[in-house]
């Protein structure tokens, strides 16, 4: 029900599966079998795959550490947005690519869970999209030596949080891979 009103369309938002994001990410291969799942049930439904790509001074543009992991390959047409900040949203052009293509719905998988994720799922809730946050298709690195949960946790936690989030027409909630669903009006 995005408060959207001209958008009638979903997107899978595809966020840092790159090598240097998840290499060393709590159930890295299931995670990625799982969003790659979701890439070709979306791509079959004929549902937008949007691509975040994140840059910084640990993650330079280009470097092998930048690249998309080799399980997951971007077609050409599919939108590519790069950002620099957590918020997916923040100093890029990701509202321009959804609004052109009459987005008003996102499905979100990807990571890492307690930065990008979340915030990306923020930003877009408080810019009046329906947020999906697909459970068993984020992941995060191990940050408990610096006084974080572990990764288990921070993910059940953030799947919880999501799952009961609520605004005025708005919808969040949180799925499981094997629940999304493309092809129906509302995917999750």
């Amino acid at each position: 029900m995005t408060t959207l009103s001209d958008r009638p369309h979903s997107a899978l938002v595809v966020i840092d599966v790159q090598r240097g994001v998840v290499g060393q990410a709590h159930d890295r291969d299931k995670v990625v079998a799982n969003i790659a799942d979701l890439v070709e049930k979306a791509r079959a439904a004929g549902t937008e795959v949007v691509w975040v790509q994140h840059s910084s001074e640990q993650l330079p543009r280009e470097s092998d550490n930048w690249q998309w992991v080799p399980e997951l390959v971007r077609q050409d047409p599919e939108p590519l947005v790069h950002k620099t900040y957590a918020d997916s949203f923040e100093a890029t052009d990701l509202e321009s690519v959804l609004a052109e293509r009459g987005i008003g719905r996102l499905i979100v998988a990807g990571a890492q869970t307690d930065e990008c994720i979340r915030s990306t799922l923020h930003g877009a809730f408080t810019r009046g999209y329906d947020v999906t946050l697909v459970g068993d298709a984020h992941t995060t690195e191990d940050m408990s030596e610096y006084g974080a949960p572990t990764p288990d946790k921070v993910i059940a936690h953030t799947n919880l949080y999501w799952k009961y989030h609520t605004a005025p027409g708005r919808t969040a909630g949180t799925v499981d891979t094997a629940e999304v669903d493309f092809t129906a009006k509302t995917p999750a």
